[in-house]
């Protein structure tokens, strides 16, 4: 079976355009990154663009060893890259990815592009790859993405205790959450109805 993660995917819609993550995209990527207010509940400490440049390449060989798949998000609203997005922990082998990894520029947060992007991550897994399951996860800590990934209709699971170390040291206690396929169609009517219908470009 030929894997689509394999091959470069482009998912869009009326709002955003998830591209692959490249090194080319470290330039206008940088400038958001360097916000630290991103990275406060991540695992990832980013204090330079060293710190930055490493994560990127970090991304780009779990790519290549086929555990995730990063895209470059570009905000068509106001004509600027946003952020970065990702598949990650993919099995499908078991039929289930993880969305995460996500962070958008400050001033973007609770514009409507996330709803945007997860719309495109949702559709694209479940319609296209015919995924099982879709997980999502966040600290404990961050009440604000618990409440977020809640509206998009995800069913919270558990909290996995002491689950990672973060790159600062610190142990992190996970919420975990998931969508499953059964459960797709009903959410995309009533969570995403007004963010069109995807175009995806696989080359």
């Amino acid at each position: 079976m030929e894997n689509p993660f394999d091959k470069p995917i482009i998912l869009e819609n009326s709002r955003a355009r998830l591209e692959p993550l490249q090194l080319h995209h470290l330039a206008d990527l940088w400038p958001i990154a360097a916000q630290p207010s991103l990275w406060e509940f991540t695992s990832a400490n980013i204090q330079t663009y060293s710190d930055f440049e490493a994560y990127v390449n970090k991304a780009l060989h779990e790519k290549k060893i086929g555990n995730c798949y990063p895209f470059a998000v570009y905000d068509k609203a106001n004509n600027c890259f946003a952020g970065s997005t990702r598949y990650g922990n993919i099995s499908l082998e078991h039929k289930r990815v993880e969305i995460g990894w996500t962070w958008y520029h400050p001033s973007l947060q609770r514009t409507g592009l996330n709803r945007a992007c997860k719309s495109l991550l949702l559709q694209y897994g479940f319609e296209y790859l015919n995924l099982n399951r879709i997980e999502l996860k966040t600290s404990l800590l961050n009440t604000r993405s618990q409440k977020a990934i809640g509206d998009l209709g995800a069913t919270q699971e558990g909290i996995l205790r002491q689950h990672m170390i973060t790159d600062n040291g610190t142990v992190r206690d996970t919420v975990y959450f998931s969508i499953l396929n059964y459960e797709w169609p009903a959410i995309k009517t009533t969570k995403f109805n007004n963010d069109g219908f995807i175009n995806f470009q696989q080359q």
